[in-house]
């Protein structure tokens, strides 16, 4: 199980804004706010933003997929993001995952960080 992911960004400021509005639809919440590191979570802090100034944006290899309760909220998350200043990187639509199908979205932030929101059929 994972307790928590923590992503670099080269604005923290600027990325902040970003992620408290994209995250807010899957019910996460600004929890730690530091000058060089934020937190957001349900309960705890579970994604950290870390402050990497002159980083070289990620283009490739990392994909960090958060659970969305449903398909609303999925497109709440990828809204949130595009007002915010993330990028489109796969609109909100069914997927086809190896084991289900789901629906998703992706985004990514300033820094190339892909991030996606999944909802998954409930099992009958």
């Amino acid at each position: 199980m994972i307790d928590h992911l923590s992503l670099g960004v080269s604005d923290i400021a600027r990325s902040a804004v970003l992620y408290e509005a994209m995250l807010e639809p899957l019910g996460y919440r600004r929890i730690v706010d530091l000058a060089e590191r934020v937190g957001f979570g349900k309960r705890y802090p579970e994604v950290w933003l870390n402050h990497r100034p002159g980083m070289t944006p990620v283009t490739d290899g990392l994909h960090v997929c958060l659970r969305a309760v449903s398909e609303d909220a999925v497109r709440a998350f990828h809204a949130a993001a595009l007002a915010n200043g993330a990028e489109d990187d796969g609109r909100p639509g069914p997927r086809q995952a190896a084991l289900t199908t789901y629906f998703g979205a992706f985004v990514r932030d300033p820094d190339g960080n892909r991030l996606e929101a999944a909802s998954f059929p409930r099992a009958d």
